[in-house]
């Protein structure tokens, strides 16, 4: 790990398909970026699914951050979806030595887990979950003076990245399991930072308001995305990892990491028991150091612009 601790107050999203291990991957970078002296918080963004408390070794669950902002707007909270109300979650930017206790819990090693909410057991009509999208969109953590790193477990699919998610973090890990739908996410991932960088402007026909439509479009023109990391995922042999390097490779996707298939960590998630990630340790430090490294080059690139612009 290099000494600069440079994904200090970066936030990580993590995507990928159902079923791929996005909410494995989590706990392995979770776990190494602790060991390796980083401050570690990860965000539960997934409305529907269960399991990463249980993963980390954590008994209680965490009052979900929906509550805190005000609830759901389904329910006649005040925290929206932010497809239909761009506006950012309002004292986002959140100190987590301030946050009431039953909000946060942690693991023995040091692991900040918060929860945005879960839709499941809310009754019927009951089924939009974009407010968590915006939570997961717009939260900023700090405790104190210190800037943990946030990895944020994303809802399985392309719903939450084309809700915008994508527009509120700095880097993405997509996982990508043995499958062609697997495959066709990671490319629509890459078309969509793409697009981004290219200037393409969101969807707003729907938006009544002008300010609306321009408080959309100024979310993606001042976009925090710096890039995107593809790592394989429940891999049987090499032969499967080769075919789908080639796949991707043909749209330009170069993976940072093979994790191998593990029966016993299908058995942790089975039982509700904390996931032993040990076996794949190597391959999880692998991943955070290019990340790292493309943090270095993230940031020279910027230094370089700025001596042009200065020039």
């Amino acid at each position: 790990m290099s000494d600069s601790h440079n994904l200090a107050g970066q936030k990580i999203g993590i995507y990928g398909k159902g079923g791929a291990g996005k909410s494995t991957v989590t706990v392995l970078l979770a776990r190494v970026l602790q060991s390796y002296g980083y401050t570690t918080c990860v965000l539960d963004a997934d409305s529907t699914n269960v399991g990463v408390a249980q993963a980390l070794g954590i008994e209680r669950e965490p009052r979900p951050l929906i509550d805190y902002f005000g609830g759901w707007v389904f329910s006649g909270g005040t925290v929206t979806c932010p497809v239909d109300d761009p506006a950012p979650l309002p004292c986002a930017d959140i100190d987590l030595a301030q946050l009431p206790k039953d909000y946060v819990a942690t693991t023995g090693d040091g692991i900040t887990l918060l929860t945005g909410g879960k839709i499941t057991g809310r009754g019927p009509g009951a089924g939009c979950d974009g407010p968590v999208v915006k939570i997961a969109r717009d939260l900023r953590f700090r405790i104190g003076d210190m800037k943990p790193v946030t990895l944020i477990d994303f809802k399985a699919g392309f719903e939450d990245t084309a809700r915008g998610t994508i527009t509120g973090i700095d880097w993405g890990v997509v996982v990508v399991d043995p499958s062609t739908a697997s495959i066709d996410l990671a490319k629509q991932m890459k078309a969509v930072i793409d697009q981004i960088w290219s200037g393409a402007m969101p969807q707003t026909a729907h938006l009544e308001y002008n300010d609306q439509v321009e408080l959309a479009r100024r979310i993606y023109r001042e976009s925090a995305i710096r890039g995107l990391a593809y790592v394989l995922n429940r891999i049987p042999n090499r032969d499967t990892a080769d075919y789908l390097r080639e796949v991707l490779g043909t749209s330009g996707i170069e993976p940072s990491a093979v994790f191998l298939d593990d029966t016993e960590l299908a058995a942790c998630w089975l039982k509700g028991a904390p996931v032993d990630v040990s076996a794949h340790w190597g391959e999880g430090l692998q991943l955070i150091r290019c990340l790292e490294a493309r943090m270095e080059e993230s940031e020279s690139d910027k230094t370089e612009m700025a001596a042009r612009t200065l020039h």
